[in-house]
This record gives C-alpha cells, structure tokens and sequence, in this order.
C-alpha cells in the first residue's frame, strides 16, 4: 500500500470516527435537554403539591365564611404577590362578592374590575366552570373600561369541579407582571377543596340562624 492510500484511508477512518463523535454528542445533548425538562417538571410538582398541601392544611376545620375566605386569600397572595382577589359566590337570584385588594392596587379610571361583572356574567362564567382569562371573559360579555383592561392581567378560576361550579375565584394584577399558568394551575389545584369548606360553613350558618 503505497503512501496515498494510506493517507486516503486515515482521512476516511478519521471521518468517520468524527462523525460517530457528532452522533454521539447529539444522543448526550437530546438525553440531557430530556433530564433537565424531567428535573423542572418534577420540580413543578413538588411547589403545586407543598402550596397545595399548605392550603388545605391552613383551612382545615375552618367553620366561618369570612375567616375562610380571608385564610384562602392571604395564602393565594402569597402564591401570587401584588395580586387582588375577590369571591364570587352564587346565591339563588344573584351572587356575593367577597373582595381583598392587593398591597400594591391597580390604579383604576372608572368602575373597578370586580364591579365590572353582572348576575349574568357570573352565571356563565359558573357555567363554563374553566380557568377564565380576559379574553374569555370579554367573549361572555364583560364591559368596562378598555384602557384600564388593558393594564390589567386577569382570571376567574372557577369553585368546583364537575359540572356547573358554585362560583368562582377572581384574581388580577398589572398586566406588567402578567399572571402565569403556573400560579393560575397551582390555584385550580386547590378550589376544589375550597369549595367544600365554603359549602360547609354556608351549611353551618344556616343551621346555627
């Protein structure tokens, strides 16, 4: 074998070993972009079940509507910083609001956001019984201020979980610190049980009247 086809053979063992290389590295970068994607998702999970697991823990044995709905709002705050948060609660013909403003309130011209929703409003919105953002909110008929809207972010997260829900929960803050999906399905995670605690007060203070 003369001198040429030897370089030409090392050439081509020398491609191909560089090309199982690149294969290589290719397998390693996908397998660690799959481990750390697995890592933040576990990690995902564990915030939503240590808030959730917090939540259930702070409401428990709770037997008044008001100390309830002030516990669920303080530790949705502290889930969700700078936020306001309200609870619509459905009666026979209409609903109750609940309020609790953030430390940080949205400046507002006209009628605040949680002034904003009808009797009507809230039954569709009960009925829907899904994580509600503006946009789906506008779509079932809310009017307001459209340049306050606009310096807004907002959901309702809705109090149940099968079929029509018995009411929902508000929350916003400025639309320069947008509400994340996150927050929205960390909250949805707890509502549930939250509506069973306030089914049983309005049971217990129906009773003790």
């Amino acid at each position: 074998m003369d001198h040429k086809q030897r370089h030409k053979r090392v050439r081509l063992l020398v491609s191909k070993l560089n090309k199982k290389h690149k294969r290589q590295a290719k397998k390693i970068d996908i397998l660690c972009n799959d481990l750390i994607a697995a890592q933040r998702s576990f990690i995902k999970s564990l915030d939503a079940i240590s808030f959730t697991a917090n939540f259930y823990e702070s409401i428990i044995g709770m037997t008044d509507l008001s100390n309830l709905l002030y516990t669920a709002c303080k530790l949705i705050k502290d889930e969700i910083p700078n936020a306001n948060v309200g609870f619509f609660l459905r009666q026979t013909d209409s609903f109750k609001l609940h309020m609790f403003e953030s430390d940080q309130p949205v400046a507002f011209e006209g009628p605040r956001l949680e002034n904003c929703f009808t009797p009507e409003l809230v039954d569709d919105n009960c009925r829907s019984n899904k994580i509600c953002t503006l946009d789906c909110l506008f779509a079932m008929g809310l009017q307001g201020n459209l340049t306050m809207l606009n310096k807004i972010s907002a959901a309702t997260v809705p109090l149940g979980q099968f079929g029509q829900s018995s009411g929902f929960v508000l929350v916003y803050r400025s639309s320069e610190n947008k509400l994340t999906s996150k927050e929205l399905n960390n909250m949805a995670a707890v509502t549930p049980g939250l509506s069973q605690a306030i089914q049983s007060c309005q049971v217990i203070s129906k009773s003790a009247s």
